[in-house]
């Protein structure tokens, strides 16, 4: 496999992550309310943001020129 190919995979595979991680987000506070909410709510937010960021990290660095 080439290079390039290696990296069209390696990016769609970092968007199945992506949707997958919104998804889990989604399914932990789906039906909850109230005081539950609030605070399954935030801790899964901070989730989130961990593995978007640790995706995003992994994205950009495919994006950068190899010499």
């Amino acid at each position: 496999m080439t290079s390039i190919a290696a990296d069209d995979e390696r990016l769609r595979e970092l968007d199945a992550d992506m949707r997958r991680a919104w998804g889990d987000y989604s399914e932990r506070v789906r039906e909850l309310t109230g005081a539950e909410y609030e605070r399954v709510e935030h801790e899964s937010w901070e989730q989130l943001q961990l593995e978007l960021s640790e995706l995003e990290r992994e994205r950009a660095a495919l994006a950068e020129p190899t010499i």
